[in-house]
C-alpha cells in the first residue's frame, strides 16, 4: 500500500504539472476578469513551484513521506480554488475537485486525507457562500446570476455532499483493499502452512507404516516380558508391545535389528540408552522396567506401557496448541531436561514424536521424554558411536548440532524452543525439499515471525527470538526460564532486559519474511 502511495503521488505530480503548463498558456487568451486572472495565475504558479519540488524528492521511493505529500496536497488546494473562482464557483469546475480528493484520500494517514477533505470542503463552501451572500464579487467566467439564492445554494450542497461521497468512497475502498491485502496474505500463509504440515505428515506416515502387526520376535519372551505385536519401526530397532510374563504388568520392549546385532557399535550405543534413561528417575522421562544386555539372547529394553498420544499424533489433531498447554509442556519437559542435564545427558533428537502425553490415573496427564538413542554425555565426543556424523531431526536440531559443533543442555532447550514455536504457530519452523536444505536454514536463517502466522501477542516473538538464538549462549539457560518468559510475555508483561536482549538477537539474524 505504501508503495502504491508513492506512485499515485508521483503520478499526481505529474499530472499537476502538466495543467500549470496548460493553464499558463491557455488562461493569457482567454477573456474573464482581470483580477481573477492574475489570481489564477499566481494560483498556477504556485501549483508548478510544489509540483516541481515534490517530483525531484520522488526521484526515488525514500523521498516521500506523509508530512510532504499533505504540503503538496494543500498547495493543490489553494492553486485550485483561485481556479474555480476564476472560472465560476457555478461552472463545472469544481468537478475537477474530487479527482484530487480521492487520490489523496485513499492514503495511509487517516488524520491527513481528513484534513484535505476538510479543506476542500471548507474552502468550497466558504467561496460559494461568500459569492451567494455578496460578500465577494463573482468574477467567474461562468456565473448563475440568473438562479435565485435558495437555488444557488441547493447547488452549494450538492458540491459538499459529492466531496463528503467521494471521500467515504475513497476510504472505504482503501479498508476494502487492506482487507483484501491481508485475506491474501492469509490464503499465501495458509498454503505454506498447508505445504509445511503435508511434509511433516509425509515423514509421520512413512513411520506409521513400518508399525503394526506381527514382528520378527512376536509370541517370543525376552527377560521377564512376552511380546506382542510390532509398535513401531525405526532404522536400528523395533519397539513392541509386551507384557510381564508374570505380573501382568503391560510394557513395551525395544530390540535391535537382527542386522545391528552384528556391529559392536550399534549394540554398545543401544546398551548405553538403555543405562541413560534407566538412571534418569523422574516422572517426565520414560521408565525403565528391565534391560537385557549382551548376556542376554537379545539386547533389549523393557519400558512402561504409555497409553496416550505422542505431540505429533496431538498436533495432527489440534493443529496448534494454546499457550497454556504450551507452558505446561515447557514445564513437564523442562523438568525431564533437567534431570539429564544433572546426569550429564543431551539427549540430541527432541521433536514431537519424542514427546509423549502419557494418560496417568485418573484425567491426570504428563508430558514424558522419549528415546535416548542418539543421547550423548556431555564431554563425550561420542565418536566412536556416532561416527562423526551430524545426528538427530533436521528440523528440531540445534544450529551446533546441524553444523558438526559440541552440543550442551543448550542445543536440547533450543529443539525444545523450535518444539514450542510449532505448538504455537502450528507450523514448523524449518522446512524444505531436502535435508540439505533445511540443515541450511537450521544454520544460518530465523524462521518466520510468529505473530505473523499465528495471534500471538509480539512478546512471544521476542521470547521465541531469544530460545531460538544461533549462538548457544543468547539463549535461556533452562526451560524453566523460557516458560517463565513466555508466561511474562502471553501477558503483556516481558521484562525489559529479557525485551532488548530479544532485540539484539534479532539485529543479528533477524525473523525471515512469512511465505
Amino acid at each position: 500500500m505504501h508503495a502504491q502511495e508513492v506512485a499515485r503521488t508521483r503520478a499526481f505530480t505529474r499530472v499537476s504539472l502538466g495543467l500549470a503548463v496548460v493553464l499558463s498558456a491557455a488562461i493569457p487568451l482567454s477573456g474573464g476578469d482581470p483580477i481573477a486572472r492574475r489570481v489564477v495565475i499566481g494560483g498556477v504558479a504556485t501549483t508548478f513551484v510544489f509540483a516541481t519540488w515534490l517530483a525531484i524528492l520522488l526521484r526515488n521511493d525514500q523521498g516521500y513521506s506523509v508530512r510532504r505529500a499533505l504540503i503538496f496536497a494543500f498547495s493543490c488546494i489553494v492553486s485550485g480554488y483561485t481556479a474555480i473562482y476564476y472560472f465560476g464557483v457555478f461552472s463545472p469546475a469544481p468537478a475537477v475537485i474530487p479527482f484530487g480528493l480521492y487520490l489523496f484520500s485513499v492514503g495511509q494517514s487517516f488524520g491527513g486525507t481528513l484534513a484535505i477533505y476538510l479543506g476542500c470542503a471548507a474552502a468550497q463552501l466558504g467561496l460559494s457562500l461568500a459569492i451567494v451572500s455578496g460578500l465577494l464579487v463573482d468574477r467567474g467566467l461562468v456565473r448563475a446570476d440568473h438562479l435565485g439564492r435558495l437555488d444557488r445554494l441547493v447547488i452549494v450542497a450538492l458540491v459538499e455532499a459529492i466531496f463528503f461521497a467521494t471521500f467515504v468512497i475513497a476510504r472505504s475502498t482503501r479498508r476494502t483493499t487492506i482487507s483484501a491485502i491481508e485475506e491474501h496474505d492469509r490464503a499465501v500463509r495458509g498454503l505454506a502452512q498447508r505445504d509445511a504440515l503435508l511434509k511433516e505428515a509425509r515423514q509421520d506416515l512413512e513411520r506409521a507404516l513400518s508399525a503394526g502387526g506381527v514382528g520378527r520376535f512376536t509370541d517370543q519372551t525376552l527377560g521377564s516380558f512376552k511380546l506382542g505385536a510390532v509398535l513401531g519401526r525405526g532404522g536400528m530397532g523395533e519397539v513392541y508391545e509386551a507384557t510381564h510374563v508374570t505380573s501382568r504388568e503391560p510394557g513395551a520392549v525395544k530390540v535391535l535389528h537382527p542386522s545391528a546385532l552384528a556391529d559392536p557399535e550399534a549394540v554398545r550405543r543401544f546398551l548405553r540408552e538403555a543405562k541413560l534413561a534407566a538412571s534418569l528417575s523422574v516422572p517426565n522421562v520414560v521408565r525403565v522396567l528391565e534391560i537385557g544386555g549382551l548376556d542376554s539372547s537379545l539386547p533389549y529394553i523393557a519400558m512402561e506401557r504409555l497409553e496416550g498420544e505422542d505431540l505429533a499424533d496431538l498436533l495432527r489433531t489440534e493443529r496448534r496448541l494454546s499457550v497454556a498447554k504450551v507452558l505446561t509442556l515447557l514445564r513437564q519437559v523442562g523438568t525431564g531436561l533437567e534431570a539429564a542435564r544433572a546426569a550429564g545427558i543431551v539427549h540430541r533428537d527432541l521433536k514431537p514424536r519424542n514427546l509423549f502425553l502419557a494418560r496417568q490415573q485418573g484425567e491426570r496427564r504428563v508430558w514424558k521424554i522419549l528415546d535416548f538413542g542418539v543421547s550423548k554425555l556431555t564431554g563425550d565426543q561420542g565418536a566412536t558411536l556416532t561416527r562423526e556424523m551430524v545426528i538427530g531431526t533436521p528440523s528440531y536440531m540445534a544450529p551446533e548440532q546441524a553444523s558438526g559443533r559440541a552440543v550442551t543442555h543448550r542445543s536440547d532447550l533450543y529443539s525444545l524452543a523450535v518444539i514450542g514455536y510449532r505448538a504455537l504457530t502450528g507450523r514448523p519452523a524449518f522446512t524444505g525439499d531436502g535435508v540439505p536444505e533445511i540443515l541450511y536454514k537450521v544454520v544460518h536463517e530465523m524462521p518466520s515471525r510468529p505473530s505473523q502466522i499465528a495471534r500471538l501477542p509480539v512478546e512471544v516473538d521476542l521470547v521465541l527470538a531469544i530460545a531460538l538464538a544461533k549462538d548457544p549462549a543468547a539463549r535461556f539457560d533452562t526451560a524453566a526460564e523460557l516458560a517463565d518468559a513466555l508466561a511474562a510475555a502471553a501477558q503483556g508483561e516481558l521484562d525489559p532486559l529479557l525485551r532488548a536482549r530479544a532485540e539484539a538477537v534479532l539485529v543479528k539474524s533477524p525473523w525471515s519474511v512469512a511465505a
